[in-house]
Protein backbone atom coordinates (compact mmCIF):
# COMPACT_ATOMS: atom_id res chain seq x y z
CA UNK A 1 0.00 0.00 0.00
CA UNK A 2 3.06 2.20 -0.29
CA UNK A 3 1.75 3.42 -3.75
CA UNK A 4 -1.27 4.87 -2.02
CA UNK A 5 0.52 6.82 0.35
CA UNK A 6 1.44 9.38 -2.60
CA UNK A 7 -2.47 10.34 -2.74
CA UNK A 8 -2.20 11.29 1.17
CA UNK A 9 -3.43 14.39 2.66
CA UNK A 10 -2.24 14.85 5.91
CA UNK A 11 -4.98 16.94 7.44
CA UNK A 12 -4.34 16.74 11.21
CA UNK A 13 -0.67 18.74 9.91
CA UNK A 14 -3.00 21.30 8.48
CA UNK A 15 -3.82 25.14 10.33
CA UNK A 16 -7.68 26.33 8.95
CA UNK A 17 -7.75 28.08 5.64
CA UNK A 18 -6.73 27.75 2.28
CA UNK A 19 -4.37 24.72 1.07
CA UNK A 20 -3.16 23.68 -2.28
CA UNK A 21 -1.85 20.04 -3.29
CA UNK A 22 -1.11 18.34 -6.13
CA UNK A 23 -1.63 14.95 -8.07
CA UNK A 24 -0.14 12.80 -11.03
CA UNK A 25 -2.13 10.25 -12.63
CA UNK A 26 -0.13 7.79 -14.68
CA UNK A 27 -0.19 4.26 -16.27
CA UNK A 28 0.98 3.24 -12.78
CA UNK A 29 -1.92 4.26 -11.25
CA UNK A 30 -4.50 2.12 -13.41
CA UNK A 31 -2.32 -0.95 -12.70
CA UNK A 32 -2.43 -0.38 -9.26
CA UNK A 33 -6.56 -0.70 -9.66
CA UNK A 34 -6.09 -3.67 -11.90
CA UNK A 35 -7.68 -1.45 -14.79
CA UNK A 36 -5.20 -1.95 -17.73
CA UNK A 37 -7.87 -3.26 -19.82
CA UNK A 38 -9.63 -0.25 -20.73
CA UNK A 39 -7.32 2.34 -19.92
CA UNK A 40 -3.77 1.63 -21.29
CA UNK A 41 -1.43 4.66 -19.93
CA UNK A 42 -2.39 7.90 -18.48
CA UNK A 43 -0.85 11.45 -18.23
CA UNK A 44 -3.09 13.51 -15.85
CA UNK A 45 -2.32 15.91 -12.97
CA UNK A 46 -4.62 16.86 -10.58
CA UNK A 47 -4.69 19.96 -8.33
CA UNK A 48 -6.74 19.81 -5.16
CA UNK A 49 -7.77 22.87 -3.68
CA UNK A 50 -8.75 22.41 0.28
CA UNK A 51 -10.13 24.61 2.60
CA UNK A 52 -10.71 23.53 6.12
CA UNK A 53 -12.33 25.03 8.76
CA UNK A 54 -12.89 23.40 12.18
CA UNK A 55 -16.62 22.18 11.01
CA UNK A 56 -15.91 20.48 7.46
CA UNK A 57 -13.26 20.49 4.84
CA UNK A 58 -13.66 21.50 1.10
CA UNK A 59 -11.90 19.61 -1.15
CA UNK A 60 -11.84 21.18 -5.23
CA UNK A 61 -10.34 18.91 -8.03
CA UNK A 62 -9.31 20.57 -11.36
CA UNK A 63 -8.03 17.07 -13.03
CA UNK A 64 -6.47 17.22 -16.57
CA UNK A 65 -4.94 15.66 -19.00
CA UNK A 66 -5.10 12.56 -21.54
CA UNK A 67 -5.91 8.88 -20.64
CA UNK A 68 -5.10 6.26 -23.81
CA UNK A 69 -7.83 4.11 -24.58
CA UNK A 70 -8.33 1.52 -27.07
CA UNK A 71 -11.08 2.31 -30.07
CA UNK A 72 -14.09 -0.16 -29.98
CA UNK A 73 -14.58 -0.28 -33.09
CA UNK A 74 -10.58 -0.60 -34.72
CA UNK A 75 -8.94 -1.71 -31.75
CA UNK A 76 -6.27 1.31 -32.22
CA UNK A 77 -5.06 2.92 -29.12
CA UNK A 78 -5.85 7.15 -29.31
CA UNK A 79 -5.49 9.38 -26.61
CA UNK A 80 -8.46 11.11 -24.74
CA UNK A 81 -8.47 14.32 -23.54
CA UNK A 82 -10.20 14.72 -19.79
CA UNK A 83 -11.11 18.23 -18.43
CA UNK A 84 -13.44 18.12 -15.54
CA UNK A 85 -14.32 19.65 -11.78
CA UNK A 86 -14.83 17.99 -8.66
CA UNK A 87 -15.74 18.73 -5.42
CA UNK A 88 -16.10 16.96 -1.76
CA UNK A 89 -16.57 17.66 1.62
CA UNK A 90 -15.41 15.81 4.62
CA UNK A 91 -17.64 16.73 7.80
CA UNK A 92 -16.34 15.89 10.92
CA UNK A 93 -18.34 12.99 13.03
CA UNK A 94 -18.47 10.56 15.55
CA UNK A 95 -17.56 7.41 13.36
CA UNK A 96 -15.90 7.54 9.75
CA UNK A 97 -18.84 7.17 6.94
CA UNK A 98 -19.79 7.77 3.59
CA UNK A 99 -23.07 9.90 2.90
CA UNK A 100 -23.07 10.20 -0.85
CA UNK A 101 -21.03 10.16 -3.14
CA UNK A 102 -19.14 13.79 -2.60
CA UNK A 103 -19.94 13.95 1.58
CA UNK A 104 -18.10 11.83 3.85
CA UNK A 105 -17.60 11.80 7.83
CA UNK A 106 -14.21 11.83 9.30
CA UNK A 107 -13.62 11.82 12.78
CA UNK A 108 -11.38 14.71 14.32
CA UNK A 109 -8.74 12.67 15.27
CA UNK A 110 -8.41 11.43 11.32
CA UNK A 111 -5.00 11.74 10.57
CA UNK A 112 -4.95 11.94 6.85
CA UNK A 113 -7.34 11.69 3.98
CA UNK A 114 -6.19 9.25 0.51
CA UNK A 115 -7.91 10.54 -2.68
CA UNK A 116 -6.74 7.95 -4.78
CA UNK A 117 -9.96 6.19 -5.03
CA UNK A 118 -11.89 9.21 -5.46
CA UNK A 119 -9.63 10.26 -8.40
CA UNK A 120 -10.03 6.72 -10.25
CA UNK A 121 -13.57 7.04 -9.67
CA UNK A 122 -13.82 10.76 -11.10
CA UNK A 123 -11.66 9.77 -14.33
CA UNK A 124 -13.49 6.11 -14.61
CA UNK A 125 -16.76 8.38 -14.76
CA UNK A 126 -15.43 10.56 -17.59
CA UNK A 127 -14.31 8.04 -19.62
CA UNK A 128 -16.98 7.46 -22.35
CA UNK A 129 -19.11 3.94 -22.32
CA UNK A 130 -18.24 3.69 -25.86
CA UNK A 131 -14.97 4.46 -26.74
CA UNK A 132 -13.95 5.70 -30.46
CA UNK A 133 -11.16 6.91 -32.07
CA UNK A 134 -11.24 10.23 -33.63
CA UNK A 135 -10.68 9.34 -36.94
CA UNK A 136 -13.48 7.00 -36.58
CA UNK A 137 -16.23 9.19 -35.19
CA UNK A 138 -18.26 10.55 -37.91
CA UNK A 139 -18.99 7.24 -38.86
CA UNK A 140 -22.20 5.86 -37.87
CA UNK A 141 -23.05 2.74 -36.04
CA UNK A 142 -25.70 0.01 -37.02
CA UNK A 143 -27.75 1.12 -33.80
CA UNK A 144 -27.54 4.50 -35.20
CA UNK A 145 -29.94 4.11 -37.80
CA UNK A 146 -33.23 5.79 -37.72
CA UNK A 147 -36.31 3.76 -38.66
CA UNK A 148 -36.94 -0.11 -38.59
CA UNK A 149 -35.74 -2.23 -41.50
CA UNK A 150 -33.23 -4.05 -42.84
CA UNK A 151 -30.95 -3.92 -45.48
CA UNK A 152 -31.18 -6.25 -48.38
CA UNK A 153 -28.69 -7.01 -51.49
CA UNK A 154 -30.96 -7.54 -54.59
CA UNK A 155 -29.40 -7.75 -58.07
CA UNK A 156 -26.21 -6.07 -57.26
CA UNK A 157 -27.89 -2.94 -56.01
CA UNK A 158 -28.29 -2.15 -51.89
CA UNK A 159 -31.96 -1.34 -51.02
CA UNK A 160 -33.22 -0.26 -47.17
CA UNK A 161 -36.67 -2.09 -47.11
CA UNK A 162 -39.11 -0.87 -43.82
CA UNK A 163 -40.07 -3.32 -41.40
CA UNK A 164 -43.60 -3.13 -41.28
CA UNK A 165 -44.81 -4.11 -37.32
CA UNK A 166 -47.77 -6.75 -37.45
CA UNK A 167 -50.12 -4.39 -35.67
CA UNK A 168 -50.12 -2.16 -38.65
CA UNK A 169 -50.61 -4.78 -41.13
CA UNK A 170 -53.97 -6.15 -38.79
CA UNK A 171 -55.09 -2.31 -39.07
CA UNK A 172 -54.85 -2.88 -42.56
CA UNK A 173 -56.84 -6.04 -43.27
CA UNK A 174 -59.93 -4.35 -41.62
CA UNK A 175 -63.19 -6.85 -41.23
CA UNK A 176 -65.41 -5.72 -43.46
CA UNK A 177 -68.10 -5.97 -40.49
CA UNK A 178 -66.40 -3.31 -38.98
CA UNK A 179 -65.69 -1.41 -42.24
CA UNK A 180 -69.73 0.10 -41.95
CA UNK A 181 -68.69 1.33 -38.41
CA UNK A 182 -65.58 2.51 -39.02
CA UNK A 183 -67.11 5.01 -41.75
CA UNK A 184 -69.81 6.26 -39.35
CA UNK A 185 -67.09 6.45 -36.63
CA UNK A 186 -65.04 9.01 -39.09
CA UNK A 187 -68.04 10.96 -39.92
CA UNK A 188 -67.85 12.38 -36.19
Amino acid sequence: MKFLRNYNIDIVKLREGDHAFSFDVSGEFFEFFEATEWVKDAQISTSAKLKKTSAVIEVDFNIRGTVRLICDRSLEEFDYPLELDEKVIYKYGAAEQELSEDLFIITKDTPSINVAQLLYEYILIAIPAKKIHPDYEDEMDDEDFEGDGVYVYIDGEDSFEEDTPEETKEEKEVDPRWAILNKLKAKD
